[in-house]
């Protein structure tokens, strides 16, 4: 099985979702990141997992192929989650493994939070904790969740750069620059490998301006502290320890304070799908999958 759809989320938006892997499977979604379309997912990644489950991805809200509605119709990060749940509905799958990375990771932790009934397992990769719940260093110390150490400075600076528009190329040299800092300094970085995935977003997007919707979006309401203290559902962190965006303690606070979450390592990833990670991601996302299923 491999096709398309469009699900309603809200009145008047759309999102675009794509399904393949075997139809009968139990079904497996991907929660992109930020201002990032599903195709952000590799496709290496999805045919591995496709495999074993029905892979659905979906672009976000002002992404890819979905309503882009932002600027007339502001919404909340919340309603991003509730976006979630929607491409289920509108896919007709009722329980879901959901593996989101990033925003996605945060999204996927209000989703076990909210609708826990709707999720089969939880994978979070590349994110930070939903909770207010200090973390507990290997020494034993208790640090403030606003302690936890912050985004490198390489990439704040990146961050607040206009983004200008110089064409086509210009702006894909921007997204590979900004894919080498995301992808932290212990993996060599593939530059015609990431240019090449965002050449392939353009064209799925058919446009190559970025809304910068998810940035400006109200992040209120995020905190769900004693719903993931009281997690049942089977949760995976998967530690990038590379991460430039969520440094170390950000995978292993996770772990600490939703209910029952287990930690693995992935060494050398960062905040970035490169080809070498892509198939220890797959090995560990489907050994926490296939436990459940």
């Amino acid at each position: 099985m491999h096709h398309t759809a469009y699900v309603e989320a809200a009145p008047g938006v759309r999102l675009w979702t794509e399904q393949r892997g075997p139809e009968g499977a139990p079904a497996l979604l991907l929660i992109m990141g930020a201002q990032a379309s599903g195709l952000g997912w590799p496709e290496e990644l999805v045919d591995a997992l496709a495999e074993r489950h029905r892979v659905i991805r979906y672009d976000h809200r002002d992404t890819g192929r979905s309503t882009w509605s932002y600027d007339k119709d502001p919404y909340r990060i919340a309603d991003l989650a509730e976006d979630v749940v929607a491409v289920l509905d509108g896919l007709g799958v009722g329980r879901a493994h959901l593996v989101g990375m990033s925003l996605g990771g945060l999204l996927a932790q209000i989703v076990l939070s909210d609708h826990p009934e709707r999720v089969l397992s939880a994978t979070l990769l590349g994110t930070s904790a939903c909770s207010t719940t200090p973390y507990v260093a290997p020494d034993g110390t208790s640090i403030p969740v606003e302690e936890l150490p912050g985004v490198d400075p390489r990439i704040l600076e990146e961050w607040a750069r206009p983004v200008e528009d110089h064409g086509l190329e210009a702006e894909l040299d921007r997204r590979v620059r900004h894919w080498k800092l995301l992808g932290g300094d212990e993996i060599p970085f593939d530059a015609d490998w990431f240019r090449e995935l965002e050449r392939r977003i353009i064209e799925h997007t058919g446009r190559y301006d970025a809304s910068g919707a998810h940035a400006r979006a109200d992040q209120s309401g995020l905190v769900r502290t004693e719903a993931l203290a009281a997690n049942e559902v089977p949760t995976l962190v998967v530690s990038p320890t590379a991460d430039p965006v969520f440094p170390l303690p950000h995978a292993r606070h996770l772990a600490q304070v939703i209910g029952g979450a287990r930690l693995v390592e992935i060494p050398g990833m960062g905040h970035a799908l490169p080809r070498r990670v892509l198939d220890p991601l797959a090995d560990a996302i489907l050994a926490h999958t296939l436990k459940v299923s």
